[in-house]
């Protein structure tokens, strides 16, 4: 089997390798992103949910960009939020604020009951591209 071609962003490899799995894998010119939630830099959740939201892009905003991609290279997006009826106003009028504009990736919101003391996660699959060695 060939070794996985892990990206890390800079300063949290600690944290996944404590928690054992990898931010991202570029396989085949694709990245696939590891669900990212809004986590300081010890892993503990924002408490505040816009906050939270903000913090769980600009974290997967740090793996696109150690892969030399942007959200604008996105192709997929599963959101995952706790209790999506009471929040989902509050998420979606943060996303803009990252998105990009149309034509947007595809999407599939899940609603869960847990996400270990969170309340969103992202996960996409984005173009990689090609010769950027990741960092």
């Amino acid at each position: 089997m060939q070794a996985r071609d892990v990206v890390f962003p800079s300063g949290r490899q600690a944290l996944y390798e404590r928690n054992r799995y990898s931010p991202a894998i570029r396989s085949n010119g694709f990245l696939f992103v590891s669900g990212q939630v809004g986590s300081r830099e010890d892993g503990s959740p924002e408490p505040d949910l816009e906050a939270q939201v903000r913090r769980a892009f600009d974290n997967l905003n740090a793996i696109l960009a150690a892969a030399g991609s942007s959200f604008d290279d996105v192709i997929d997006v599963t959101i995952f939020m706790v209790d999506p009826a009471s929040k989902f106003e509050t998420v979606w009028k943060i996303v803009p604020e990252y998105w990009g504009q149309a034509p947007y990736p595809t999407l599939t919101g899940v609603g869960v009951t847990w996400l270990y003391g969170f309340d969103f996660e992202i996960k996409v699959i984005a173009r990689a591209p090609e010769g950027v060695a990741a960092r």
